[in-house]
């Protein structure tokens, strides 16, 4: 076995996990949830990664890798007004609707049908916040975050997918130097803590449905397409379906929906991996492994975050966002007919609005999607 499949693997495990952990902490805390379930959802979501990748990539013999949704998380980060165990609850809905999908094929054909343009504004909506965010971290803590704003744009030249990682350890590190990290947590092995989940309308409408359309539209269907890139035929149904499942299974221990990767997947399915594309599959479990070991430590990981700055965590979050962010504007902007239909769905999801207790996503995807309606009748007369 060549060298290069594990280390793929274990680079693909450490940017996805490193680079967007910040994310899931930022998610927890908008959820209210605390340090104990804040650690029981990087444990589990971790476990429910192994367990996907694992099995997925042995099953088919392809390297199928698994990751939580950024972008989803950014969601759930942006939004306000729900509790810990709505949010359990509205992940459970989100798991049943991705089995759903798994089950159904037509179910998959028609979230393909939303237009990418309003989908796209939707989730540039989102994470514009998080960018916004770190910006405004500059004038509360320039000493620390401006020389890290500019390591991570030299980086990035250079290694894009490792520069959000390296903002983040020599962030902490340099935080530690100047005496802002407080006391250092002692190691300890992560357990999982159950969480009973509160089903309501709300959580149902405003959390759980936009949190599926985003997984569904920015990740599930990315990571076919990465599949479909490096010359696989990878079976959607059963893909989608087990990462359902198995979302199902971790989301009452605090964690939020698993699908397929994009980015990660990237760095497993190319040619530098191993020239035969029989052979990449194996990269699946090295990666279960790494995010084995980062599920035994989650305790630990969380509890380091906790005593970093917060402008630093600010920082990560924003930094880990742009390449979501300039891609999604990049596609919603891309078809001039749907510019329109895309900018408010945009907006009206930046705008943090909230009516009847749904969210802005929910919002600026039906405000999208009715402006795109609303052209198309104007083309028809």
């Amino acid at each position: 076995m060549r060298i290069s499949i594990p280390i793929s693997a274990f680079v693909a495990a450490i940017v996805g996990f490193g680079g967007t952990l910040a994310i899931i902490i930022a998610a927890a805390d908008a959820v209210g949830a605390t340090q104990m379930e804040t650690a029981s959802w990087v444990t589990a979501i971790c476990l429910a990664m192994a367990a996907e990748s694992l099995w997925l990539s042995w099953r088919t013999r392809m390297p199928v890798i698994t990751a939580w949704s950024t972008p989803g998380a950014a969601l759930i980060a942006a939004s306000s007004g729900f509790t810990m165990s709505e949010a359990v609850g509205a992940f459970i809905i989100t798991a049943l609707m991705l089995i759903a999908t798994g089950l159904f094929r037509p179910l998959t054909r028609l979230i393909s049908r939303i237009p990418a343009s309003v989908a796209s504004g939707m989730l540039a909506g989102i994470v514009v916040v998080f960018a916004m965010n770190a910006a405004k971290t500059v004038p509360v803590d320039p000493w620390l975050i401006m020389p890290l704003v500019v390591a991570f744009f030299v980086l990035r030249v250079f290694h894009p997918a490792l520069s959000v990682l390296a903002v983040l350890v020599g962030g902490g590190v340099a935080a530690f130097l100047m005496g802002r990290v407080g006391a250092l947590p002692a190691p300890e092995l992560s357990t999982l803590t159950w969480i009973w989940p509160t089903f309501t309308l709300q959580a149902t409408v405003g959390l759980a449905l936009p949190l599926y359309l985003v997984t569904m539209a920015s990740q599930n269907l990315s990571g076919l397409a990465v599949l479909r890139a490096a010359g696989y035929e990878p079976p959607p149904g059963p893909l989608i379906g087990t990462t359902g499942f198995i979302s199902l299974i971790s989301a009452p221990f605090g964690a939020s929906t698993t699908n397929l990767a994009a980015i990660s997947a990237a760095i497993c399915t190319g040619p530098d991996v191993h020239p035969d594309p029989a052979e990449r599959w194996k990269t699946g479990p090295f990666y279960a492994l790494a995010y084995v070991i980062f599920a035994l430590f989650g305790a630990s990981l969380v509890a380091i975050f906790a005593v970093l700055p917060q402008t630093l965590i600010v920082l990560v979050a924003g930094l880990a966002l742009l390449g979501a962010l300039s891609n999604a504007l990049a596609i919603a902007l891309q078809n001039e007919s749907q510019r329109m239909a895309a900018t408010i769905a945009f907006a009206v999801t930046a705008s943090g609005l909230t009516l009847l207790g749904v969210g802005s996503a929910f919002w600026g995807l039906v405000a999208g999607l009715a402006v795109l309606l609303l052209d198309a009748m104007k083309k028809h007369k």
